[in-house]
């Protein structure tokens, strides 16, 4: 037996990697449209910082669950060697630097949805990582969970890998367009106030 479906510790890593961005797009989206966070925790980044907690918390849940969830496992002795073992270390520690130098580069705001909170960041990030990978933080994070699967040498550990990947992807589809469009809006919401002070400056020097 590759992966034992009938431990539970399977079945509730997979259900915590299923809410952890279920819930923070919900509560994100709901943020941008009532501003429920910004009101209940007196401002936006105070707000902000609110969500990074919850998230970084669930992650380390989610990440003990799933480390949980392996030792509950069989071994596989295909993987139980020191070529994987150097495999998914250089895995795990080149996602631990992706997911890292993202954090550094973006800031706790820009990491943790502050677009939704109307905290805007002012020009595109380009340098590392992202001069690499479009997703870094999400790629990484995916690596993460692949070399220690390999690690572990866990069959289940690949298979909860590949659900990770796909809620990511998921995840990427709703955030993307949504991301898009709040800056979308900023930008025309910008133009149309330039546009507007330029015809009352015309205006009082007519007059």
């Amino acid at each position: 037996m590759l992966v034992d479906f009938s431990q539970a510790s399977l079945w509730l890593t997979l259900a915590c990697i299923t809410f952890n961005p279920t819930a923070w797009n919900v509560a994100a989206r709901r943020e941008h449209h009532t501003r429920w966070l910004t009101n209940l925790c007196g401002g936006a980044k105070q707000g902000c910082y609110a969500i990074a907690i919850a998230i970084f918390s669930m992650g380390i849940i989610r990440d003990a669950l799933y480390n949980q969830a392996l030792n509950d496992q069989p071994t596989l002795s295909l993987l139980d060697n020191a070529l994987v073992r150097l495999v998914a270390g250089l895995l795990f520690i080149s996602g631990m630097i992706f997911v890292a130098t993202s954090t550094y580069a973006l800031g706790i705001t820009g990491t943790f949805l502050g677009d939704y909170f109307g905290i805007l960041m002012s020009e595109r990030v380009t340098g590392f990582p992202f001069n690499v990978l479009e997703n870094p933080m999400y790629v990484g994070s995916t690596m993460s969970f692949l070399g220690t699967a390999l690690w572990h040498a866990k069959p289940a550990g690949l298979l909860i890998t590949a659900y990770v990947w796909l809620v990511y992807w998921v995840a990427l589809q709703l955030e993307g367009p949504f991301t898009a469009m709040i800056y979308a809006n900023a930008s025309k919401a910008k133009t149309e106030k330039q546009q507007s002070a330029t015809v009352i400056n015309k205006k009082k020097k007519k007059l």
